[in-house]
């Protein structure tokens, strides 16, 4: 990127506090047009603070903004956007029974003979469209498209209805699979050509360095550093991120060769033709105790269905299901909360917390499932349990009675946790554990997980994060299109899982390579 961009928005010794918290704490930013500028940091780090003050929602206590080489005061989100800062948050703010032409030009709609003019909306939005290289079509429902176009429309609004001249992405990949990723990457691209400033927020570092120029790093409030994407290693960013060295994932390897000495002959579970029809074929798995699992597989891979089918939420049609030398018949979720069989489900504030209850409430939620609601928890004994493990998995919170929404989203997976471990479960289902938390959660996770394998438990570790997958497990199944394919045993190579993940063709490929 040319060294003379020039920057259009530059933030000075920004200061921002809210009761008992410092915020932020003499925070710099610029950002340049024409740039994709990603801003990263641990939950908690500051990023969306100094979000909201840049979009109005919040005024900084102290600090200059400089728009355009002008101070300015954002006196409130309506005023961004109409100087031309717009942001796009992970949760689509559109109507989804509109067409893509009313939700990009809702309030905006051309008239004609004092009626909306719908020929005239619908090739306005298919032409803004067209700008970003995006061809669908306009007269159809939001909801008959894909997330990555119901983000691209929430885009082409912004850019629309605001004339944005900034653009920030709230975690926009979050809930996109690569082929989504990729569509939104080439608008980003060509907004950038076009001279658009965008902020990049992610917790996907792989992401960070495909599609950004800079980085600016946030820990604690404070400014780590801003950086040429380039010129910064993975490990220097991720170092600065979490401000500790990274022993935690680079030990992760020998606890889990260690804890893989401790694996159970005998299964503790078998299923054997287990399936469901449109959901999942039938398939067939052992799980010991002190063993991980790891579940590898594209997004639609029937990961998700199998967790689903393993903790009762759905019933099988076909197989057998046997516990510990007992075949089980019932499946509900409580009948495996009964038989120390525990879930964190992959969308943690949908199916995991009761994001209006409390910290302690949430932890001692299983465990009070599984007593029955007539033999109630007496809240001594609910404080005692939520402290230990509060205590035991450092979850960052002011007190037990804290609403667990407050918390950050790897303090929440923390809590969700907790709540299984006060059942001493048996079997633990991970589905997709770390998945929008910061890098050092996740390190505080994966060890976790392995920990519990060394104390006799077993899991299941659901990951879209092959590195993931492959730190953790001592054994991986690889889904593809709602089937198992197949399971490797032991140090497996990246390579052969994607291979297996890809599909015969390319297995086939390289074998007859290998043979001539």
């Amino acid at each position: 990127m040319a060294e003379a961009a020039s920057n259009i928005i530059v933030m000075k010794g920004i200061y921002k506090a809210f009761p008992g918290v410092q915020a932020l704490e003499n925070v710099d930013f610029s950002l340049q047009s024409g740039e994709i500028h990603a801003l990263v940091g641990e939950n908690g780090a500051g990023k969306s603070t100094l979000i909201k003050v840049m979009t109005g929602v919040e005024r900084q206590d102290q600090g200059e903004f400089l728009f355009e080489g002008n101070a300015v005061a954002i006196r409130s989100p309506q005023h961004a956007q109409e100087i031309g800062i717009s942001p796009v948050y992970q949760e689509i703010n559109l109507c989804d029974y509109l067409t893509v032409a009313e939700n990009i030009l809702l309030g905006r709609e051309p008239h004609k003979f004092m009626r909306i003019d719908w020929k005239a909306m619908n090739q306005r939005a298919e032409d803004i469209l067209k700008e970003l290289d995006v061809d669908v079509d306009v007269t159809q429902p939001l909801s008959s498209y894909s997330t990555a176009i119901q983000q691209i429309t929430a885009i082409a609004r912004a850019l629309e209805v605001s004339s944005a001249k900034v653009l920030i992405l709230d975690e926009p990949t979050s809930s996109l699979d690569t082929h989504e990723t990729e569509q939104l990457f080439r608008v980003m691209r060509k907004l950038k050509a076009n001279g658009m400033a965008i902020i990049f927020i992610t917790h996907f570092i792989d992401q960070i360095y495909e599609v950004s120029d800079r980085i600016t790093v946030l820990r604690n409030g404070k400014l780590v550093g801003t950086f040429e994407t380039k010129t910064l290693s993975r490990l220097e960013l991720i170092a600065k991120m979490i401000g500790r060295n990274l022993a935690d994932f680079d030990d992760m390897t020998s606890i889990k060769l260690e804890t893989g000495k401790n694996i159970k002959t005998q299964p503790l579970l078998s299923v054997d033709n287990l399936g469901l029809s449109g959901s999942i074929e039938p398939f067939d798995l052992d799980l010991h105790e002190g063993e991980v699992v790891g579940f590898a597989g594209l997004l639609g891979s029937g990961r998700t269905e199998v967790a689903r089918l393993l903790f009762g939420i759905d019933s099988p049609d076909s197989g057998q299901f046997i516990l510990d030398g007992e075949e089980i018949n019932k499946f509900s979720p409580l009948q495996s909360i009964e038989l120390g069989i525990g879930l964190c489900p992959e969308d943690r504030k949908a199916l995991g917390i009761a994001g209006d209850l409390t910290v302690r409430e949430n932890i001692i939620l299983a465990m009070q499932a599984r007593l029955g609601w007539f033999k109630y928890l007496n809240q001594s004994t609910q404080y005692e349990i939520a402290d230990t493990y509060i205590k035991l998995l450092n979850i960052s919170t002011p007190s037990a009675d804290q609403p667990v929404k407050n918390l950050s989203g790897g303090n929440q997976q923390k809590v969700i946790l907790a709540r299984w471990l006060a059942i001493n479960p048996r079997l633990l289902i991970l589905d997709e554990p770390t998945r929008g938390i910061d890098v050092g959660a996740k390190a505080e996770i994966q060890k976790l997980v392995l920990l519990l394998a060394e104390q006799g438990k077993a899991c299941i570790f659901i990951s879209s994060e092959l590195e993931e997958v492959l730190r953790t497990s001592h054994r991986i199944v690889v889904l593809r299109d709602k089937k198992k394919i197949t399971e490797f045993a032991g140090e497996v190579g990246e390579r052969k899982i994607m291979q297996s993940i890809a599909g015969s063709d390319t297995s086939h490929q390289e074998v007859v390579a290998q043979a001539g």
